[in-house]
């Protein structure tokens, strides 16, 4: 009953400080609940606090665990520079589709989230950005008209405010329970990131596993400079399709992110333990000059 009232008084002091628009930390809650303790890939058993050591990346074959949306700001972000954008947001089940509600329910419920992506305003060694990061615990990270609105916005808020923006992409495609509704947010989104670079405005993507579909197709591969974490599957169709559409083997390691930097598609391949300094560096190097002047 102790920690049930702690817990509640810590929700309701985190409200009053978004209400008064501060910024905070990231919420613990929800960034611990992405914790995992056997690899996928080799199959290692590894202490979950090795895991959060190594920013839950595998000890053994270098494995990038898929990370939850506030795990993945409070690697990044400083301390205390956490501000949330549009958390509240969702969308009806405007197609009335079988279950939809349900399986939405349960996704909140599972994830603690609202949607499958996480819009905020933070720093990263003092510089401030807008963020957008997809989690893939939520419905596979589809796109939908939810997760759409809450991308086109933090767009629209960093060109209002002149900031920088860095999405994280993490997407099996389109909700299929939305139907066009969903396959209208990549219009949407593109045009937003068309008009926010027309401003001058600065957009990095970091593309993580899995970046496919619509996400792909649109807000993914549209940044100024495309960062992917190691080993992230990266494409439109996936490869079992394609090779089934095409009636061909594909080239080994097609579709993941080394495979797309030499060709082209990707400009780098970061680790999870740099990325911090990468998008530190990147932020210092495009920063508009009253920025720099200032840092």
């Amino acid at each position: 009953m102790n920690n049930f009232f702690a817990e509640r008084r810590a929700r309701m002091i985190q409200l009053k400080e978004r209400r008064k628009g501060k910024e905070t930390d990231v919420p613990r809650k929800q960034a611990a609940k992405a914790v995992f303790g056997k690899c996928p890939d080799c199959g290692a058993m590894v202490p979950k606090t090795e895991l959060a050591r190594t920013l839950y990346v595998c000890p053994k074959c270098g494995y990038h665990h898929p990370v939850g949306a506030y795990l993945r700001l409070s690697m990044l972000l400083d301390s205390k520079s956490f501000r949330e954008l549009d958390e509240k947001l969702t969308a009806p089940n405007a197609l009335k589709f079988p279950g939809y509600d349900e399986k939405l329910q349960s996704a909140r419920r599972v994830t603690g989230l609202n949607e499958g992506v996480v819009t905020a305003r933070g720093k990263i060694d003092g510089r401030t950005a807008v963020f957008a990061v997809m989690d893939s615990r939520f419905m596979m990270g589809s796109m939908g008209v939810a997760v759409g609105e809450k991308v086109t916005r933090a767009v629209e808020y960093a060109d209002r405010a002149g900031l920088p923006l860095i999405i994280f992409t993490a997407s099996g495609g389109a909700r299929m329970q939305e139907g066009i509704l969903s396959l209208m947010q990549m219009a949407k989104t593109s045009a937003a990131l068309e008009r926010f670079s027309q401003h001058g405005g600065f957009y990095i993507t970091v593309m993580t596993h899995p970046t496919t579909g619509g996400v792909t197709a649109s807000f993914g591969s549209l940044g100024d400079v495309t960062l992917a974490e190691p080993g992230a599957l990266i494409g439109f169709a996936g490869p079992r399709v394609i090779e089934q559409t095409i009636g061909e083997k594909l080239p080994e390691g097609f579709q993941r992110a080394e495979y797309l930097e030499e060709h082209g598609f990707v400009d780098q391949v970061v680790p999870r333990g740099q990325l911090r300094e990468v998008l530190s560096r990147l932020l210092m190097l495009h920063a508009r000059e009253e920025e720099r002047d200032r840092g």
